[in-house]
């Protein structure tokens, strides 16, 4: 069920940041359902100190046995990012599904301290409007199918940036000094990217100000000179860079040192929610636009074309499973299969240019490579090819062409 009476609530398992938001919420369980609260506090990488969120469910009178901190994000890159990069998986032509792939992580967590603690009940504090809501309770439902879903900004009457205030002023919740104005716009990082929403990017038709990026340099300020790396690969995923065998979070950070020194991984994006309307976001991710490519290189070396072509076909149905927020789901499941096995012999270096917002792979061998220079060469060789067979091929497949060219030849009597 979606939410049960207030009073049918005992426990729950809260998403909590330790922001405004987050924190009224969690008073106002207290408040409302009158229930027992659990605080779940994720580090997937967005580079803030998670203490404090620790601290302030204490001062809300959390008590510390039901306070969780978790450091999530080798967890995150390793069965997360990285089964979606080998799919190569982009939404509509471009989003790299910074914040989508993160949220089945955060529900499933959720759902393992709930059953570890007792509670009835989990929490998030999406908006009704985003996608976000869907792809938490998907994930609710397929781990725990019988769990109680509460979801704030669907149930409350705090409306307005001016409620919210006056309600934490009420309840005495520490409010920062620039949370009393309105934010001029609104941010979701992990080691991924970084999403920046609504206010001064509603309209898209203005550029987007230059003090909402925080992850990448300018790319007209990058350095002149361009930054060369090696990334090698093994079964589709990242091992290391110029060589250094790294875990999958540390080499992803690396990558994102390395993009934002030279401005990589910008977007500027009007998407359709899975919701039904349209939106308009920036998106900053810089490792994973150079991931994207170098896979993309490898890919090139060591896949077969039908493979190749068949994994393209399935990409944009995989990236809009995974938009919307079925990581849990079966056909997920299903397409993970199949590209995890094109990923056998995915193994091998790619050198990759960085130049002032741009990725470029300018290298690729692999011990698997398909690709062959004695079959290509200009030159007297390639005893398997024989270019006289072209001939054949090519009358055949030209066969129906030749059918359909003699029918309109006899009926415009030309």
């Amino acid at each position: 069920m979606a939410k049960g009476a207030k009073g049918d609530v005992k426990k729950v398992v809260l998403a909590y940041s330790g922001g405004l938001d987050t924190s009224i919420i969690l008073k106002w369980l207290q408040s409302t359902y009158g229930c027992e609260v659990v605080t779940f506090t994720a580090d997937l990488g967005q580079g803030e100190e998670l203490e404090p969120a620790r601290q302030k469910a204490l001062l809300l009178g959390i008590k510390p046995e039901n306070i969780f901190v978790e450091d999530l994000r080798e967890e995150f890159v390793r069965d997360y990012v990285f089964p979606m990069f080998r799919a190569n998986a982009v939404y509509e032509g471009q989003y790299l599904l910074g914040t989508s792939i993160a949220r089945p992580l955060i529900g499933k967590k959720q759902i393992e301290i709930a059953e570890k603690v007792g509670a009835d009940a989990v929490c998030h504090g999406a908006t009704g409007k985003g996608n976000d809501q869907v792809r938490f309770e998907l994930a609710y439902y397929a781990l725990k199918p019988d769990v109680t879903v509460i979801a704030p900004w669907r149930e409350w009457d705090l409306t307005s940036r001016t409620k919210l205030i006056e309600f934490a002023e009420k309840h005495q919740i520490p409010i920062a000094k620039d949370k009393r104005g309105e934010a001029p716009f609104s941010t979701d990082a992990n080691l991924l990217h970084t999403s920046s929403e609504g206010k001064v990017l509603e309209d898209p038709s203005q550029d987007v100000p230059d003090y909402v990026y925080s992850r990448t340099v300018n790319p007209e300020d990058a350095p002149d000179q361009p930054t060369y790396i090696t990334i090698d690969f093994e079964r589709g995923d990242a091992v290391a860079i110029d060589g250094e065998k790294l875990s999958p979070a540390t080499l992803l950070a690396k990558l994102n040192d390395l993009g934002r020194k030279n401005g990589i991984g910008r977007l500027d994006l009007v998407e359709n929610r899975y919701v039904g309307m349209k939106s308009r976001g920036m998106y900053e991710t810089p490792g994973g636009t150079i991931l994207l490519a170098a896979h993309r290189g490898i890919e090139s070396v060591t896949l077969d074309r039908g493979a190749m072509h068949l994994k393209d076909e399935l990409m944009p149905r995989y990236a809009e499973i995974l938009y919307n927020g079925f990581w849990f789901a079966p056909e997920r499941e299903m397409l993970q299969a199949a590209i995890d096995k094109s990923q056998e012999f995915v193994t091998g270096r790619v050198r990759v240019k960085l130049y002032k917002g741009s990725a470029t792979v300018v290298g690729r061998e692999s011990p698997y490579s398909l690709y062959d220079q004695e079959l290509v060469t200009f030159e007297e060789g390639a005893v398997a090819y024989d270019q006289h067979d072209a001939e054949g091929f090519i009358k055949l497949n030209a066969l129906r062409l030749r059918t359909l060219g003699q029918r309109n030849k006899r009926k415009t009597g030309r």
